[in-house]
């Protein structure tokens, strides 16, 4: 029996992996993918995940292969512009998630983690009656993987969380992210940012990515039979020429990768106090963040997970839930509330008008917001 089975090879299932591997235990992740393997994603790791990134000694090589960000652009309706740089000394990275997620990988099998590409997660394998317990899952027909604590990072889709019943898909917000790469010519000047543009109704996310190419993501709510999801190229190609201060910039735009469409995109998680089983990443609860620092809450929650992990292994499970569940509200808490008061301003055309005023009279204001969504530690 595995000591810790990691379901999902992304940025939360790699680091657990990493950081139980490294503490001794005998660590297996499995995902369904093959890796090297796309995802849809901003692409930019801010200032705190890069502080964070180091303290952990994973993925070191992030610096000679992302370009660096050295600040934010926020944008209104009204037209106001706000910059915020980071300090000096201090930047983000952009670079593809695919690369990214195979630095943390390639770190997890470094640090003694066994990885099985190509694996489909059926299901929990979970015994006892009242005092029930997750014991691994099953695979296949009459194949199992058994561990002594398994962790779901298998996004927030999560076959395990939703199967079990811990997770589900809000009513509301019903929002949906379309992305593509696009090569802008003449763009130079912004690629040592990242954006976000809020408008009424919608907000996009424009990050500059390695090979020239422009990151671009919409995010919309939607209902069905709502027509610009069926065109997802259109959606995208409609909201930037209608938008006056981008329509300029990418009018002569070449859209370099099919639109990607992600969504619903909210997550509920619910009470995950079952014996044998840890929730990590997007599977632990998704709330579309749209600061930029989604990587950062997967990447210091799983090292939140795998202490839980080390302790449960230790010391079995009692309290280990509460511990864990004390923890992430004591490290995320206030982002959850900036980040819910974000989305709300967005969601309101009134709110949007209002902020984008307060913008052009105040915009130091803003600024410091736009370093706090940075999490840097200034």
């Amino acid at each position: 029996m595995l000591d810790v089975l990691v379901v999902g090879a992304g940025p939360a299932g790699c680091v657990a992996a990493a950081v139980l591997a490294r503490a001794g235990a005998r660590v297996r992740v499995v995902d369904r993918a093959v890796f090297p393997r796309d995802k849809l994603c901003g692409d930019t790791v801010n200032p705190g995940t890069m502080a964070l990134l180091t303290r952990l000694r994973l993925a070191s090589s992030i610096d000679t292969c992302g370009l660096a960000i050295e600040g934010m652009r926020v944008s209104g309706g009204n037209g106001v512009v706000v910059e915020g740089r980071y300090p000096p000394g201090v930047a983000g990275r952009a670079l593809l998630r695919r690369d990214f997620d195979w630095m943390l990988l390639q770190d997890a099998m470094a640090a003694g983690a066994q990885f099985e590409p190509g694996v489909a997660v059926r299901s929990a394998i979970v015994e006892g009656g009242r005092d029930r317990a997750v014991r691994g899952v099953r695979i296949g027909r009459g194949c199992e993987l058994r561990a002594k604590v398994t962790i779901a990072a298998d996004g927030r889709r999560s076959t395990l969380a939703f199967g079990l019943g811990l997770a589900s898909h809000p009513g509301r917000p019903r929002r949906w992210a379309i992305g593509a790469y696009m090569d802008v010519a003449g763009d130079e000047s912004s690629r040592r940012f990242g954006e976000m543009h809020v408008r009424a109704g919608h907000y996009m996310g424009i990050a500059p990515v390695p090979g020239k190419l422009t990151n671009v993501c919409l995010v919309t709510p939607w209902r069905a039979g709502n027509a610009p999801l069926g065109d997802p190229r259109k959606a995208i190609v409609d909201a930037l020429s209608s938008d006056r201060l981008l329509r300029d910039r990418f009018a002569g735009a070449r859209m370099a990768t099919a639109p990607v469409v992600l969504g619903p995109l909210a997550v509920d998680a619910r009470d995950t106090s079952l014996d044998g089983l840890l929730l990590a990443g997007d599977a632990a609860g998704f709330i579309d963040p749209m600061t930029g620092d989604g990587l950062r809450f997967a990447i210091r929650g799983a090292e939140l997970t795998a202490a839980a992990a080390v302790d449960a292994l230790a010391h079995g499970w009692v309290g280990v839930h509460a511990r864990l569940a004390q923890a992430r509200r004591a490290e995320f808490a206030g982002k959850w509330r900036f980040n819910r008061a974000i989305r709300s301003l967005a969601a309101s055309p009134a709110a949007v008008t209002l902020a984008a005023a307060g913008a052009r009279l105040a915009p130091a204001v803003l600024r410091r917001a736009m370093l706090y969504a940075g999490d840097c530690a200034c």
